[in-house]
């Protein structure tokens, strides 16, 4: 019978694949290798990975053939380890019968200690959450030398992005008494102290200034005053500096200085915490366009193209400029060649510029285009809209299978889908929220646009003091219902949801002294086929002067009150001229008001008041979202008209005699109103709106006069503290409510015209679906007057101050301002100088 044989395979780092007898009786021919058939396979040692996964990641099966002796258990043993789970592996040949060829194998492992707890000493409870989010450590984790540097290395980078570059990293183990194998380990960590430049000194820039250079430095700034206007901080960050040097030599570029080069560069310590950096700069010679040729172009001219470049001989050699005349600027202040193309299905093109030859300090370029076929749209794939129907982001889309590709377009659905409400703005703006997949073999695109679903619909349950009471006001808008699926049981979750309409009912009041109720239904796709918007409103509200007696704990009704009863049914309808950002919106509103004893805001006491008007208005939105808009422009001009019932009476009709009911029974005017407001960005997110407001009350019969309805109410946060009709409210911020409006000879308020304008400057705090917050400083001015002989458009009221803007998809818009009001306001009662307001529902 022949002798038990054990063999040793031990992987040592520096020694790998070594070859070793255990039994000194045991003599190994290397000369001589057999092969062997493979009949079990034990393995020991193993708590955490499973037997069957260690004799796979090993390479050996049962009944496989194995040479003995070769490099396949060396080879076996490492890819072990490179797993990681194991401190130690040793296979061993645990019998071996050369009569019959086979072998039985055994994989001795000892397993790492696992990780009970990670924790983090010497930092804030916020860093230390950000710090876990990177390292993204695990309880039960192997412990091992790999993780600890790695996880190292990442928390020292984590703080030199903050400027803490001499962050110190010590590690310790405390073996875990309570878990067999296991570990408890605690980065220690010292910040040290934050790093700041003290100066930043540029030398040999003779053709740019020092502080230009600084500020094409986006992230690396230093303390000098000069600097703080900039937002900038001053820390240093190795990664960001590296970035900003290219920076300067774009800078040097665009003056036409192409061989410009940093030549060296050093960074010293002046304090623990302050350092200086010397940037030595060699600009070289100063280059001009010479001669502009364009090769490979057959669907545009060298004068069409010329004309977008807007570069000529004799131009200074501007290689930053001449990218983006090419390839698009990402601020797209410009038209370049590449839009030029894409817009008109050459999505496969793409255009060379190839310096052919320098003479003295000119540079003759060749334009190298190669134009393609043109593409069209394949496949339109949505992805996300787990509540929207398909369909509704897909009619909002301007890019369709078999419609030509234009860059225009594409870029136009991204615009309608972010301005919808229904889905993300930030996600679908995106590098992730589209991509487009493009098949040069039969010329062709698939466009994806990946949606993230946000909570639009709005709950409004508050209280709040106005008309000297307590106001409450429930309220809900459904933004994204579904009138077609009323009827479907398993759609109310909790209401029909996904067709884009929108639903909203109001309800307000404070007892017996004030209550409204308001309704309304938008479609924005009439019949779903064509972007034909209807909306029906329907409103009553009713409003007294009872009160309530303390001495007898009862409310006493004097009698007196006003109701309103209304309906409005409106049709908007999308224009393709000028542009199809146009909207052209006709509205027919029926409104009737009822007096009885209500001696308090018109003109008189008894009776009723017709409102029949027409309102017709041209607005045109080109905004990349609703909530915080970063760029575009939103203008609507429109008109509202009444017949102008006056005109059909007798010439000699005594209207300075006639009682106020009978004058203002059919209430006859005609309004014009103007709003725009323009929203550049200027850094990174920061965004200046500038807004202009106007709003003018006209009248057919001069003997008539103005309205006593419908007129502007100037002043304060541009709200009522409940709901009513008959005056339009415009806030302007520094001074109370109504305030700026003129009181007219008979003790009423008489705004008949006024105009507002407005600079915000606007940055946000946090842009995610459940919230949208952001900070703004404003300047604003306006007036009111009661005539249009009065309208002086600038001798205007003035006021300056800050605020805050909050989105909850659950309430809407939440705001508050505070400013202050340098002038002295209209009424006599009015207030300027310091001003709180407090806003729902409505943005400035």
């Amino acid at each position: 019978m022949m002798k038990r044989f054990r063999l040793l395979f031990l992987l040592v780092f520096m020694i790998p694949g070594m070859l070793s007898a255990q039994d000194s009786n045991v003599v190994v021919d290397y000369g001589n290798p057999q092969k062997y058939v493979i009949d079990s396979i034990v393995v020991e040692g193993v708590k955490y990975v499973t037997p069957q996964r260690v004799i796979s990641i090993a390479g050996f099966d049962k009944g496989s053939t194995v040479t003995i002796p070769s490099s396949d258990f060396s080879d076996a043993t490492k890819r072990i380890y490179q797993q990681r789970f194991f401190s130690k592996v040793e296979i061993f040949i645990d019998s071996l019968y050369p009569g019959r060829d086979t072998v039985r194998l055994k994989i001795q492992l000892t397993e790492r200690p696992r990780v009970s707890k990670w924790d983090f000493k010497g930092i804030r409870k916020g860093e230390k959450t950000d710090i876990q989010d990177r390292v993204k450590l695990k309880k039960g984790m192997e412990l091992s030398d790999y993780t600890i540097k790695s996880s190292s290395d990442i928390i020292k980078r984590f703080f030199a992005e903050k400027g803490f570059i001499n962050c110190k990293v010590r590690v310790e183990q405390e073996t875990d008494t309570v878990i067999r194998n296991a570990v408890k380990v605690t980065f220690n960590i010292d910040k040290g102290l934050k790093v700041k430049i003290q100066r930043l000194n540029f030398h040999g820039n003779t053709a740019i200034k020092g502080r230009k250079l600084l500020k094409k430095m986006k992230k690396t700034n230093d303390k000098r005053f000069s600097s703080f206007f900039r937002l900038k901080s001053a820390k240093f960050v190795k990664k960001e500096y590296e970035n900003d040097k290219n920076s300067v030599i774009e800078a040097f570029n665009e003056a036409g200085y192409r061989d410009a080069r940093i030549a060296g560069d050093s960074i010293y310590y002046v304090a623990p915490n302050r350092v200086n950096i010397d940037i030595d700069i060699d600009q070289g010679q100063k280059y001009y366009f010479r001669d502009i040729k364009w090769v490979g172009n057959s669907i545009y001219s060298p004068e069409q193209l010329n004309s977008v470049l807007k570069i000529g001989k004799g131009d200074v050699y501007d290689v930053v400029t001449l990218e983006k005349r090419l390839n698009g600027d990402p601020k797209q202040m410009h038209p370049d060649v590449k839009k030029m193309y894409t817009d008109n299905g050459y999505l496969f093109f793409h255009v060379t510029p190839v310096e052919m030859a320098i003479a003295g300090d000119s540079v003759d370029v060749e334009m190298r285009i190669y134009e393609g076929k043109q593409a069209t749209f394949n496949n339109i794939i949505i992805n996300g809209n787990s509540i929207t129907h398909e369909k509704v982001a897909r009619r909002a889309l301007f890019t369709r299978p078999g419609y030509l590709y234009r860059q225009t377009d594409f870029e136009r659905s991204l615009r309608e889908l972010a301005s919808m409400g229904h889905f993300d703005p930030e996600k679908i703006m995106s590098d992730g929220g589209y991509n487009l997949l493009p098949n040069i073999n039969n010329n062709t695109v698939d466009a994806v646009y990946n949606l993230e679903e946000k909570p639009n619909s709005q709950l409004e349950l508050s209280g709040g003091w106005g008309g000297n009471s307590f106001v409450g006001t429930l309220g809900v808008s459904f933004n994204n219902f579904s009138i077609r699926r009323i009827g479907d049981k398993t759609a109310w979750k909790p209401v029909p949801l996904g067709d884009g309409q929108t639903l909203s009912i109001r309800f307000q009041t404070n007892g017996t002294y004030y209550t409204t109720l308001q309704a309304s239904f938008v479609e924005p796709w009439l019949f779903g086929k064509k972007p034909t918007s209807l909306s029906v409103t329907a409103y009553f509200s009713r409003q007294t002067n009872s009160y309530y007696n303390y001495y007898q704990s009862s409310y006493v009704d004097t009698g007196e009150y006003m109701e309103t009863f209304g309906l409005g049914v409106g049709l908007g309808t999308r224009l393709k001229f000028p542009d199809n950002y146009f909207v052209l919106y006709n509205e027919l509103t029926w409104r009737t008001y009822k007096l009885h004893n209500w001696a308090y805001t018109f003109m008189f006491d008894n009776g009723f008041s017709n409102l029949f008007s027409y309102r017709i208005a041209l607005s045109r939105n080109s905004t990349d979202q609703q909530i915080y808009p970063r760029q575009g422009s939103d203008f609507s001009f429109g008109v509202e008209l009444t017949p102008p019932y006056s005109l059909f009476k007798a010439k000699d009709t005594d209207f300075d005699n006639m009682d106020y009911a009978t004058k203002y029974k059919w209430i006859e005017y005609h309004k014009w109103t103007f709003n725009g407001a323009l929203y550049t960005k200027l850094i990174g997110d920061l965004v200046l709106k500038t807004a202009y407001n106007f709003g003018y009350l006209g009248y057919y019969n001069k003997r008539l006069g103005y309205s006593p309805f419908e007129g502007f109410l100037l002043g304060g946060d541009g709200q009522s503290g409940y709901q009513t009709y008959g005056s339009e409210y415009v806030g302007l911020r520094g001074y109370s409510n109504y305030s700026l409006t003129p009181i007219s000879a008979t003790g009423y308020y008489a705004g008949n015209v006024y105009t507002k304008y407005t600079m915000e400057l606007r940055y946000p705090l946090i842009l995610q679906p459940q919230s949208t917050i952001f900070g703004l400083i404003f300047v604003e001015g306006g007036n009111a007057w009661g005539s249009i002989n009065e309208f002086k458009p600038f001798q205007i009221k003035r006021s300056a101050g800050i605020g805050l803007r909050v989105m909850l998809p659950v309430v809407g818009m939440l705001g508050m301002d505070w400013g202050y009001g340098f002038d002295t306001p209209n009424t006599r009662d009015g207030s300027g100088g310091s001003q709180f307001h407090f806003l729902i529902g409505q943005q400035f």
